[in-house]
């Protein structure tokens, strides 16, 4: 088995993998359902914040009840874990089937709660958390050019443009 795949953490692992973890931790969340420079960029960038990054992936199931559409992800949690655990930024990566992260961030109580700049910070649930134990939130930039709904759009337009099979 590859190492970077003693990333991933089952949930109640947690804190016992949270305890090795140099301080301070960062933590975000997403469906990262293709992986692509954005992504990455953002990810590099929210572990320059902290010794640590923990990633929240969204399960399938939650991914599925977000809206964005009936075949997503298009990549399985299955695929994309190991995925996320490949990534150099990365240290943990762990799953959550809610439809947002506030019970996993409960559990890991970050130093610091990350989120790209096309959320607004100040609104989110998980930033009033992370602030109620003394923890702060930061949004990133975001990257221009880089969106996996605009990918996939792009993708069924030109499959279906050439007559092929739908992606």
């Amino acid at each position: 088995m590859a190492d970077f795949l003693d990333k991933l953490c089952a949930r109640d692992e947690l804190a016992a993998r949270l305890r090795v973890l140099a301080r301070p931790v960062v933590f975000t969340n997403g469906v990262f359902d293709i992986l692509h420079r954005g992504h990455v960029s953002y990810l590099a960038a929210a572990r320059a914040l902290g010794a640590s990054l923990v990633v929240g992936l969204n399960s399938d199931a939650s991914a599925r009840g977000l809206g964005k559409g009936p075949d997503r992800p298009l990549n399985a949690q299955a695929a994309l874990d190991g995925v996320l655990a490949a990534l150099e930024s990365v240290s943990l990566v762990t799953l959550f089937d809610e439809p947002t992260p506030i019970a996993l961030m409960r559990l890991v109580r970050p130093d610091c709660y990350v989120k790209g700049g096309d959320y607004d910070i100040e609104t989110l649930e998980e930033t009033h958390l992370v602030r109620s134990f003394g923890g702060q939130a930061r949004s990133i930039a975001f990257v221009d050019g880089y969106s996996t709904s605009a990918l996939v759009a792009r993708i069924r337009g030109a499959t279906n443009a050439g007559g092929g099979a739908p992606v």
